[in-house]
């Protein structure tokens, strides 16, 4: 091969690799927040599953990237592990296409598809239509990469090392191991699908020696997925060993096949001419086949996983951490459903952030009451934990946003951010009340019988507020009414109280630094109130 030769083929394998992603990146920002609705609705029937995984996986032409969405859904409870199996057995259908679009040989229209792809992202203003030009404008340049690759390999079929380097694939195991390390490489089948359709349209391999490489491809292929799975739940977890059985189990089915019948013939003799047929035919009959023969024992597959990996009582983590977030750390954020899987964590995270500020806030004012210092202290060290969560929330947010194309998604997780400042100063408020009660301890301060009913009246309505907060589940105008209607009677019991508590100064009743202690609870207990609107403030908005 000339220099010019390997330039060639490493230009049209990054044109390849680009396009695949280009195409993705244009789907996502496209449909990426409407994938868990999509995916919620059509997952209950296996059909139905297999249907939507094989559609998804078509759009993207990546398995692992309809996997590794999959993996992080399961991980994040908006989909179970049985509804998962469905999924990636449609996908394992859908990443065929790609074959077979090369197989029809559709590469001498990949300039007009380019060229009216760039047109829309260039010249269009509306933004749905320059996804759909990124979409477009991908897969014409993942065929001109795919063109550039098969003439580049031309000069192989004369290179003596390189022929019987091929040769040797004709033994299975040699084979499957070629193409599941190559494929485990560059993490995606259809581009090392497409490219051994490219050293078969060459004339430098043939089907006998292709069809055990192209087995393993299908093997490899699961690597993104596992290592997705890094640092995620159990149930996750057993999601990539699903698709590891599914693809093992088709590899040792077909290739028993293979050598005992003569199925490579069979399938050489339906596109005698075209090479690269002949390999697409075999990967969508392996993958359909070997659908229809696990679809029936889909469920089981799932038992098999739960027994793989085994539920297990969880190590107590020590130290803080994130509990959500960490997980979409192996997901690129290129990947489809990405955003979906993002938001749904984050909600959680933030969710778990404002447990901790409720829990604070109810903890802070039984402190007052009981004068409890053990309370005092336990209060303070959950509102350091609440101040990391606050510190590393944020610098998560602010990584994702870089990333976010999809405007609706920017703006939900905007709001998310605003609420993250609203639940750290809930917390720092909660601070200050457990603090006087030190205050109200080392100077013996005595409260009437009557300030310290309306105390607990004010710890009463702050369980209330929150516990509307941790519900959005009902109509958004109700929702927030009753969360607004909520915030006035804190407003009002603010004012209510001043008034009684000067009432009781005039009556000498308390004294003067009771007076300034519970004037100080007051002004806290009202911005309490004003922060937990904000919050549902900023999640009405995106509801």
């Amino acid at each position: 091969m000339k220099i010019t030769d390997i330039l060639g083929l490493l230009g049209g394998l990054a044109l390849f690799l680009y396009g695949m992603q280009m195409m993705g990146q244009g789907l996502e920002a496209a449909a990426g927040n409407k994938m868990k609705q999509l995916l919620e609705k059509l997952t209950a029937n296996r059909f139905m599953g297999v249907a939507v995984g094989a559609g998804i996986t078509a759009v993207i032409q990546s398995s692992s990237a309809t996997t590794v969405m999959v993996v992080g859904f399961v991980n994040s409870g908006m989909m179970n592990l049985r509804q998962a199996v469905w999924i990636i057995m449609g996908a394992n259908i859908g990443t065929t296409i790609t074959g077979q679009l090369i197989a029809l040989d559709v590469g001498a229209m990949a300039p007009l598809f380019a060229f009216a792809g760039v047109a829309m992202v260039t010249f269009v203003k509306n933004q749905k239509a320059q996804h759909i030009g990124e979409i477009l404008a991908g897969l014409g340049i993942l065929f001109i990469g795919m063109e550039m690759m098969s003439e580049a390999m031309l000069p192989l079929r004369e290179l003596p090392a390189f022929i019987n380097l091929i040769t040797k694939f004709s033994n299975p195991l040699i084979g499957i191991l070629a193409g599941a390390l190559f494929t485990a490489v560059i993490q995606s089948s259809s581009a090392s699908v497409g490219i051994l359709q490219a050293l078969a349209t060459s004339g430098v391999i043939g089907l006998p020696s292709a069809v055990y490489v192209l087995f393993g491809q299908n093997i490899g292929t699961c690597i993104t997925a596992v290592l997705a799975s890094i640092g995620t739940s159990r149930n996750a977890k057993r999601t990539t060993v699903i698709h590891l059985m599914f693809n093992i189990i088709g590899t040792i089915v077909f290739t028993i096949i293979c050598m005992v019948t003569p199925l490579v013939s069979l399938v050489e003799s339906f596109t005698p001419y075209g090479p690269a047929a002949q390999i697409a035919n075999m990967h969508t009959l392996f993958n359909i086949v070997t659908t229809l023969l696990l679809l029936p024992l889909g469920t089981n597959l799932a038992s098999l996983a739960e027994k793989i990996l085994p539920d297990r009582e969880e190590d107590m983590e020590e130290g803080m951490s994130l509990r959500y977030l960490k997980s979409v750390n192996g997901v690129s954020e290129s990947g489809i459903g990405y955003s979906a899987i993002y938001i749904e964590q984050l909600q959680q995270e933030v969710f778990r952030m404002m447990n901790m500020a409720k829990k604070n806030v109810h903890d802070s004012f039984q402190a007052f009451l009981d004068s409890d210092i053990k309370i005092m202290e336990n209060v303070e060290k959950r509102e350091e934990y609440i101040d990391f969560l606050n510190k590393e929330i944020s610098c998560s947010i602010s990584k994702m946003l870089v990333y976010e194309t999809n405007e609706k998604s920017s703006e939900t997780i905007s709001a998310y951010f605003n609420a993250l400042g609203n639940i750290e100063r809930i917390g720092d408020h909660a601070v200050n009340i457990s603090g006087y009660t030190k205050i109200k301890s080392e100077n013996q301060i005595i409260y009437s019988e009557g300030a310290k009913k309306e105390i607990e009246e004010m710890q009463q309505v702050c369980g209330e507020i929150f516990a509307y907060l941790e519900e959005p589940k009902l109509e958004t105008v109700t929702w927030l009414s009753k969360i607004s209607a909520l915030e006035q009677k804190i407003d009002d019991m603010t004012v209510k109280y001043r008034e009684l508590h000067i009432e009781r100064m005039k009556q000498g009743v308390c004294s003067e630094e009771a007076c300034i202690l519970y004037s100080e609870m007051l002004t806290d207990f009202e911005r309490i109130g004003d922060h937990v609107l904000n919050i549902a403030q900023e999640i009405a908005a995106v509801k």
